[in-house]
């Protein structure tokens, strides 16, 4: 079949354009008594079609094959394949990506989006009673569906890819109502709860099943987690039952809804939207659509954090901007240079003082091997609750912790009594009046290094020879506009990089003003 050969350039799907395939035609099933005769292959059961292509470097991000389905189709069925020549070293070779959208069409934000997997899947199936993982159950319906192709890499020699569509008749089976997680644990009121807000399942590109995860969660003494799978919302009704008292402690486990918007130009973290919240992911930053899917978060009452903004892979670094950010992922996985360049970026941006962004840690796990909960985030809420853990976070009431072993308190006190915590503000008589900061650790790798950084940076360091012990400092508001606190792993013998060690715990800021609110 050959594509065709104009190239649609739609503010819709964005600059980048998108390429539009030939149309591929199914014949309608037999009426019942008939004998089978589809000259594509098919009977009164199913019928197949195969589509053959090559694709250059430099191809759109997203290429479309419509196919036309015919009224009493059960299932729609893909798989595919492509070529993965050598390449030069240096050079990305071939990665080809796929989904689905139906009759309702492929609108950027429209209603029409069945399913996406990536590169994760060679092949996927959907009617309206199952779905494979990252696939939304549903009726088929009779009109244009469309296979999307997203050529993620393209070697210098151009892509070969397969694709085959099979269509299954029959009589429509019901779909049912998704069972979504609830929102509030009852009985855990004011506290600190430790939660993995960045994960992913079968569902997308991960290995684990959400049972797995649900498990490895409680195993990692989390009190939450945020279901984030890349570009799909499949897995929001996945974990039925698991939420529930399954650990023997008779604590429960709050999952809430989320996804992880991956475009050609970064990746951010839809956190605690609304259960079945799409949000589309084929733009780029040039094409002035972020803003309006932040604002889709946000109206589904969810937090926008980019993720791994300084992660070195083919389109994951953040070329957004922080405008419409609630927080930023400074630490994902266990701790890495491109960790501290995020970190560095974070802390030079906090001199923006009440517009300043809180900072995030998550595991981003995927498989065994990958710890959940390495790292986490731990909320100070009212309660464990969706809406009391998003308002934590929002606020910056949290810290960040390479394990549930490790806990943080970080205060500050003014002479007439005047305390904040993190993420708090203390507003001192004087600019002179002497603030004491004291830090709290327990847990932390014995020989941790302490630094209490401001914003004219370290001021403070020691060593705590246990991992455990109290820090404390005392400044003033006119030295001081945030103190925040950093536990690290002791640098290994001979490492002469001047580099401080890898991250065990740290906090958000506390801010320090005078009388007149500077």
């Amino acid at each position: 079949m050959n594509r065709r050969t104009a190239l649609k350039l739609s503010a819709a799907t964005g600059a980048a354009g998108v390429l539009t395939l030939d149309t591929v035609a199914f014949a309608s099933p037999p009426e019942d008594g008939a004998a089978g005769g589809d000259p594509g292959g098919g009977d009164r059961t199913g019928s197949t079609r195969t589509v053959r292509g090559h694709l250059p470097t430099g191809a759109p991000d997203y290429v479309y094959l419509p196919v036309e389905v015919p009224r009493g189709v059960r299932e729609f069925a893909v798989s595919y394949t492509y070529d993965k020549p050598d390449v030069p070293a240096g050079t990305p070779g071939n990665a080809l990506d796929i989904g689905v959208f139906d009759e309702r069409g492929t609108r950027l934000g429209g209603p029409g989006f069945r399913g996406w997997s990536g590169g994760f899947r060679t092949e996927f199936a959907l009617s309206a009673a199952a779905a494979t993982p990252g696939y939304l159950p549903g009726p088929v319906r009779r009109g244009t569906w469309h296979v999307v192709l997203g050529p993620y890499t393209v070697a210098p020699q151009g892509m070969d890819y397969e694709v085959t569509i099979t269509l299954r008749f029959g009589p429509e089976e019901a779909t049912a109502a998704p069972v979504y997680p609830p929102e509030r644990v009852h009985g855990r009121g004011p506290g600190w709860y430790r939660g993995d807000c960045h994960l992913h399942t079968v569902h997308s590109d991960g290995q684990r099943t959400p049972a797995e995860v649900a498990a490895a969660a409680r195993d990692a003494g989390l009190d939450f987690i945020v279901s984030t799978e890349h570009n799909t919302t499949s897995a929001h009704s996945a974990w039925d039952g698991l939420w529930g008292r399954g650990d023997g402690t008779g604590r429960e486990l709050l999952v809430l809804c989320g996804e992880e918007i991956t475009t050609r130009n970064g990746h951010y973290l839809a956190l605690g939207t609304d259960p079945g919240t799409f949000v589309d992911w084929r733009y780029r930053a040039r094409d002035d659509a972020y803003a309006r899917f932040a604002r889709r978060v946000h109206n589904a009452d969810g937090l926008v954090v980019p993720a791994h903004p300084n992660c070195p892979f083919v389109g994951c670094q953040w070329k957004f901007g922080y405008e419409h950010a609630d927080a930023v992922e400074v630490w994902n996985g266990p701790w890495t240079p491109d960790d501290e360049l995020a970190l560095g970026a974070w802390d030079n941006a906090l001199v923006s003082g009440d517009d300043w962004l809180p900072a995030m840690g998550s595991s981003d796990a995927h498989r065994e091997g990958q710890d959940v909960g390495l790292p986490h985030t731990v909320v100070h809420a009212a309660e464990l609750s969706r809406r009391a853990v998003l308002e934590g976070v929002r606020k910056g009431r949290s810290y960040l912790a390479e394990s549930s072993r490790v806990s943080l308190a970080l205060t500050a006190t003014g002479p007439r009594g005047e305390h904040a915590g993190i993420g708090e503000r203390l507003r001192a008589t004087a600019p002179d009046a002497e603030v004491t900061v004291r830090l709290d650790v327990t847990g932390a790798p014995a020989r941790a290094a302490v630094r209490l950084l401001t914003d004219q940076g370290e001021l403070h360091a020691e060593q705590l020879p246990s991992g455990a012990g109290t820090v404390t400092w005392r400044t003033t508001v006119s030295l001081a506009a945030y103190v925040r606190a950093e536990v690290r792993h002791p640098v290994a013998d001979g490492d002469t990089s001047g580099l401080p060690g890898a991250m065990s715990a740290m906090t958000n800021p506390l801010w320090l003003t005078g009388p007149d609110g500077r």
